[in-house]
């Protein structure tokens, strides 16, 4: 293998970036490094511009308000000084091109030139930049700016222990395209603006093509900035990051920035999820890209920790790792599309959400970390994982913590909780808004729910207002205004009926506590099921109304938050299936539309007190074995 061992890449004595990139093995290298030159000096007047011919090195480095330096078309320039990318700035809101700032700059300086990376996601081409770029052949010193890539060991197939920091914007630290690599023990802090997280245009680490598979072992990835990522997967890629340490945290975004929907352009958070910040620690996109995070920590600030945005066939898989967010509101995972989230073994302490489901097909599934369970997924997504490195992966439990609510579904989708999985919050544990959903929780091996507000399952209508069409563009400038009056009856859907639509959960062998709530106006109904398992709550159609009556941008915290009065269902269908071994104890009114009971279920009320039935106005016994479908109206006394 040929290497190169690197003290530092900086310039020393006399020589030159250009020296330096020349003597490099030619394994190292694919394709030709421009020609370097040296000079002690440049000074950039007002409104002059300066086109670089070759990668220099000065002593000083001087640009004047208006100053401008360039490259031929076809290259790029980045500014490093001490082995730092710094200096470079966004030239407009919403734009793409960078320029080095005005200034005096000294130290050890390199202006690189390096050959275009011109990356388009919807018809807009971002002109990347980055320290390392790696491709089929290796290392691309043509496209890298190596003066950014400061200590360690570089080779074809692996850095290990290489530094790479930026204090500019839109720099990225390693970019692979097509290539087998591994990144083992960096160290990179990238302070400063990016600018599109769904391109990867300022991230850390960009994984992406078919023919990527991009290891990141023991990384310390520190970021600060708006749509700095840490870790982009993309178009095919497979991505594995273990043992590694990730962060994001906020930045500050420009005062003319206006919030939109439009992928290319956004640049925080829509506050439509209930959410607010400007970067998420990692995403992942394309098409059948896979992201694996393993015994590592992942953490955003707010937003969002391991995100999933708009492709088909997307894996993100969490083995044994601690995921979250250090500030107030943030989710830990995003499923959207037909994507597939695992989780497994893992930590989360969120803010807002353990997952958003955006559907329409997404899949997700909380549970253990099995040796059999890692062992399986080391094979399907081509993990790498040594028997040693899988011996050392223990078996743990799912533990969520967050300081909303558990999931919320915006999207149709399904979930599966089972193993030890704890999911813990302080407001309700599923949030449904008006979604056709599929839940399950198995609870035979002690997997809890715990709301701190009481409700397990809540379904409401949605409250996103969603993007406004100004001036041709969606932005994030809607209010959501609560629905007035009674809902009128649809006497085309049956309440008493089960429909593909509705949302449906199903639980086993679990203990319960906590209620179940049907708030929608419109036609779709809430059917549970409960399997060898006690649920000790109400469960009943209900009038849902937000605490406030108009919610926008200034108090998008208000999103989900509901208090509930039991009525009658209308367009709310509430079907409840006690199948064997079940039973419910019925602790205050619940409104009913099919009540349907096993031989071995019961319904009853707490000690000392009875419940009583009445179904469309009828008292009626509750027996084993019954089955009743109408109004039903069911009373503690």
């Amino acid at each position: 293998m040929t290497l190169i061992t690197r003290r530092s890449f900086l310039i020393a004595g006399t020589a030159t970036a250009g020296a330096l990139l020349a003597s490099a093995p030619p394994a190292l290298a694919a394709g030709p490094a421009p020609k370097a030159t040296r000079a002690g000096k440049i000074s950039v007047g007002a409104d002059e511009t300066y086109q670089l011919s070759a990668t220099t090195a000065v002593s000083e480095l001087s640009i004047a308000e208006g100053g401008k330096i360039t490259a031929p078309d076809g290259y790029n320039v980045t500014l490093t000084v001490d082995g730092v990318e710094t200096g470079q700035l966004l030239t407009e809101t919403g734009g793409t091109e960078t320029l080095i700032s005005a200034g005096t700059y000294q130290g050890d300086i390199v202006l690189t030139m390096a050959e275009a990376n011109a990356v388009t996601y919807q018809s807009v081409t971002f002109p990347f930049r980055q320290a390392l770029y790696v491709g089929a052949d290796g290392v691309d010193r043509a496209k890298s700016v190596l003066s950014g890539v400061v200590g360690g060991t570089l080779t074809d197939t692996l850095a290990r222990n290489v530094a790479i920091t930026s204090t500019g914007e839109c720099f990225d630290g390693v970019y692979v395209k097509n290539g087998t690599y591994t990144l083992k023990s960096p160290a990179i802090s990238l302070t400063g603006n990016g600018r599109c997280d769904f391109a990867g245009y300022g991230a850390a680490v960009v994984g992406t093509g078919s023919a990527t598979t991009l290891v990141v072992d023991g990384a310390r990835i520190t970021n600060k900035g708006v749509v700095r990522t840490t870790v982009v997967a993309d178009d095919g890629a497979n991505v594995i990051v273990k043992n590694s340490r990730l962060r994001a945290r906020n930045g500050t975004l420009p005062a003319d920035y206006r919030a939109t929907v439009e992928t290319p352009y956004m640049e925080s958070v829509p506050w439509m999820l209930g959410l607010d910040g400007n970067v998420r620690a990692t995403n992942l996109i394309g098409a059948g890209t896979k992201a694996t995070y393993i015994n590592s920590t992942v953490q955003s600030e707010t937003w969002g920790a391991l995100s999933v945005e708009g492709g088909s066939g997307l894996q993100l898989t969490a083995i044994n790792s601690s995921v979250g967010n250090t500030g107030t509101y943030g989710y830990g995972t995003y499923a959207i599309g037909d994507a597939t989230v695992r989780v497994l073994g893992s930590q989360f302490d969120v803010g807002s959400y353990a997952t958003i489901c955006a559907g329409p097909a997404a899949s997700i599934h909380y549970g253990d970390s099995t040796r059999e369970a890692v062992a399986e997924l080391n094979s399907s997504l081509g993990l790498g994982l040594t028997k040693a490195e899988l011996a050392d992966i223990p078996a743990r439990i799912t533990v969520v913590n967050s300081g909303h609510f558990g999931f919320m579904f915006f999207g149709t989708g399904t979930l599966r909780l089972d193993g030890g999985t704890v999911i813990t919050s302080a407001q309700t544990t599923f949030l449904n808004k008006g979604q056709q959903t599929s839940i399950t929780v198995d609870g035979s091996d002690g997997a809890q729910l715990n709301p701190g507000n009481g409700i397990i399952l809540q379904m409401i209508e949605s409250d996103d207002p969603g993007p406004v069409n100004v001036d041709g563009k969606m932005m994030n400038v809607g209010v959501y205004t609560e629905p007035t009056g009674d809902p009128a009856k649809d006497t085309s859907f049956d309440p008493t009926s089960v429909h593909t639509a509705d949302g449906a959960a199903t639980f086993t062998s679990i203990a319960l506590a906590g209620d179940f709530y049907n708030g929608m106006r419109a036609g779709k109904n809430m059917v549970l099921t409960f399997e060898d398992s006690t649920v000790q709550g109400v469960i009943s159609a209900t009038e849902a109304k937000h605490r406030v009556d108009t919610i926008d941008s200034s108090n998008f915290y208000e999103l989900g938050q509901v208090t509930n009065t039991v009525k009658a269902a209308v367009n709310n269908g509430v079907i409840v299936q006690l199948n064997s071994g079940s039973t419910w104890t019925v602790t205050g009114t619940s409104y009913l539309t099919r009540l349907t009971l096993a031989a071995d279920a019961a319904v009853g009320a707490a000690s000392g007190k009875s419940v009583t039935m009445t179904v469309d106005g009828t008292q009626t016994a509750i027996e084993a074995g019954g089955a009743y479908s109408g109004a039903i109206v069911l009373t503690v006394g």
